[in-house]
C-alpha cells in the first residue's frame, strides 16, 4: 500500500512540476512574441507618431522605392510641406506635397494586398491571392494640400 502512495505521489509531482515548467516556457516565449515593439499601432499611435514628425524630413518606407523624390523646379512655390492619411480598400498611403510637387511617402497594404510598386507619385497594391486584384494611386497637389486619385481594377 505505502508503494502505491508513493508512486501516485511521484506522479502527481512531475505531472506539476511539468505544467509549471510549460506555463513558464510560454509565459517568457509569450514576452518576446508581443513585446511593445512588436504590438501593431493603434489607429491613435499612428495619428500621434505622424503628427510628431518633423515636415523636413520623409517619413520611413515600409516597400523600397526605387527612385528619389523628384526635385523641386525654380518656379515651384516654396512653403512648408503638407502630408495627408488616405484610406483605400486595398491599404493606406501617405502622400505629401512639398513645394507644389506631389509624392508618395508611405504605402502600408491593408489585408489581402501587397505594395506592388510605388515610384515618386504613383502607386500600385495588387492582391496576394488574386494578382488582378490592383488599385492604382496617383498623388497630385492641388493648394498645397495631397489630392489622392484611385483606380481599382480586377481583370
Amino acid at each position: 500500500m505505502a508503494r502505491r502512495l508513493i508512486i501516485t505521489a511521484g506522479w502527481l509531482a512531475a505531472a506539476v512540476l511539468a505544467v509549471l515548467v510549460g506555463l513558464l516556457a510560454v509565459s517568457l516565449i509569450g514576452d518576446g512574441l508581443v513585446s511593445p515593439a512588436a504590438k501593431p499601432l493603434s489607429r491613435s499611435d499612428v495619428a500621434r507618431e505622424l503628427a510628431a514628425e518633423p515636415t523636413s524630413t520623409p517619413s520611413p518606407s515600409l516597400s523600397p522605392s526605387p527612385s528619389l523624390s523628384p526635385s523641386l523646379s525654380a518656379s515651384a512655390p516654396s512653403g512648408p510641406a503638407v502630408s495627408r492619411t488616405f484610406r483605400t480598400r486595398a491599404g493606406t498611403v501617405v502622400a505629401r506635397c512639398d513645394g507644389g510637387s506631389g509624392s508618395i511617402t508611405l504605402m502600408s497594404p491593408g489585408s489581402g494586398f501587397t505594395v506592388h510598386e510605388r515610384n515618386g507619385s504613383e502607386g500600385e497594391f495588387r492582391g496576394v491571392s488574386d494578382n488582378h486584384d490592383r488599385v492604382k494611386v496617383d498623388v497630385s497637389c492641388a493648394d498645397g494640400r495631397p489630392e489622392l486619385e484611385i483606380e481599382s481594377r480586377d481583370d
